[in-house]
């Protein structure tokens, strides 16, 4: 009798050839990529100058002049704008950082990797186990007397992870590159919704219903692919203007807005062959603002607490929920990561790419546990900007997103070598066309 699984037979041989866990996109989509993640590498340089001249001015003997300029109030009392510095910071500037994590949310799932249920679960899995783990190490340690602060170290930090990337992994496989890209996606996505969901303290109807007026408007002439600023600009003003009046973070009406804006050109336009559409337009316009702008002010504004010196950062370290954030950061959000991905490999019996090993999957997961922008946010919500926690929450965010950077560093800096070898095999191009030869087969519509 023969045996049905003989080698060479063209049926038995099919299931023999395993996916790849993180498969390489077209060239146009690692070009754009690529062009993504340079500007958010010199956001997240702005970003660690603002943090850092935060920290040495609130240390500072001129520690009071930080304090007053972030409790600076200006605005319309009668429209609830009467805020301070830090929180126009915090509700205004970050949803323009939120209206561009929307617009490459929307790409991702109308045009990108979250658009094929294959290739989105790896990063979609990663970002909820990302999400899961280190809330429930926080949990563990803090108690309930911080339970309220669960989802501080949830967050992971794109710029800040792609600044250290550039200095010690800028040879890194375009692969996991867009891993990590499309990982922060994805937990930007659960950030919205944590922020949305569980960080509202309090609800009024009627100015929420009356945003959607203007978001609808928005909408309309989005839809239409109008692109004057003194049409849409007037409405998003207005859009989240009455989203923090109903008590809603006033970040998610950037998401909303963003959610509106097509992502693919019409057919009159010349449809998604014409190049590209309104909403990579507007990324365009609003990540430069985002990166070099909004999230460095953010950050300078509120990385800023005064450590007291070994004695201030040994009591603040020792808190429950400055402890909980570190190991929710430093060891919850890799494990979590690492964890769903091995899970998703195991379920749909995919590779990692040849050369690759699973340390290589570690040390971008440990860059997953860099989170400050949002982090910072989070804890500002959850114990109120200020407060003494509040200090503690910073002094454990910046902590755990250094250490989380440092452990990266070491593993990522130790395959250095593979990773040039790699990049050099990814950038060879032999006839001068402008398109690495590896990227050949797929512009021609083969198979490769």
């Amino acid at each position: 009798m023969s045996n049905p699984c003989r080698r060479g037979d063209p049926v038995t041989d099919a299931p023999r050839r395993r996916a790849s866990l993180f498969a390489r996109r077209s060239w146009a989509e690692t070009s754009r990529i690529s062009a993504i993640l340079r500007k958010e590498t010199v956001g997240g340089a702005l970003l660690l100058v603002g943090a850092l001249l935060a920290l040495v001015w609130s240390n500072s003997p001129w520690s009071e002049g930080y304090q007053s300029l972030r409790d600076l109030r200006f605005g319309p009392a009668a429209l609830h704008l009467d805020l301070s510095v830090a929180s126009w910071a915090a509700d205004g500037l970050l949803a323009i950082f939120f209206f561009v994590a929307g617009l490459e949310l929307k790409r991702e799932f109308v045009a990108g990797d979250l658009r094929d249920p294959r290739r989105a679960a790896v990063p979609v899995a990663a970002a909820a186990g990302g999400v899961l783990v280190p809330a429930v190490l926080y949990t563990l340690i803090a108690g309930g007397d911080g339970a309220k602060g669960w989802a501080i170290p949830t967050a992971t930090d794109i710029a800040f992870a792609l600044a250290v990337l550039a200095v010690v992994g800028r040879f890194l496989p375009s692969a996991l590159r867009t891993f990590l890209l499309t990982l922060a996606v994805v937990d930007d996505l659960l950030a919205i919704v944590i922020i949305a969901v569980f960080y509202t303290a309090h609800l009024s109807v009627v100015p929420l219903l009356g945003a959607l007026v203007p978001l609808a408007i928005f909408a309309v002439l989005v839809q239409r692919r109008v692109r004057s600023w003194w049409l849409l600009l007037p409405l998003a003003a207005v859009t989240w203007a009455l989203v923090h009046a109903s008590g809603v973070h006033a970040t998610v009406a950037g998401v909303l807005l963003a959610f509106t804006v097509p992502v693919i050109r019409s057919q009159a336009a010349g449809g998604p062959d014409a190049g590209p559409g309104l909403a990579e337009h507007f990324e365009h316009r609003f990540r430069p603002i985002s990166a070099g702008i909004a999230v460095p002010v953010f950050a300078f504004l509120s990385a800023g607490v005064t450590v007291g010196g070994i004695a201030g950062l040994a009591t603040a370290l020792t808190d429950r929920v400055a402890l909980g954030i570190v190991v929710g950061l430093v060891v919850g959000k890799p494990v979590g990561i690492m964890t769903a991905t091995w899970l998703v490999s195991r379920f749909t019996r995919a590779n990692l790419e040849e050369g690759l090993n699973w340390l290589d999957v570690f040390g971008l997961a440990l860059l997953g546990g860099i989170g400050f922008t949002v982090s910072l946010l989070i804890g500002e919500l959850a114990f109120g900007l200020g407060s003494a926690r509040d200090g503690h929450v910073k002094v454990a965010v910046l902590t755990g997103s250094l250490l989380a950077a440092m452990v990266a560093t070491v593993i990522l800096r130790a395959r250095g070598r593979l990773y040039r070898r790699v990049y050099e095999a990814e950038t060879v191009d032999r006839d001068h066309d402008g398109v690495p030869d590896i990227y050949q087969p797929q512009a021609e519509g083969q198979t490769g």
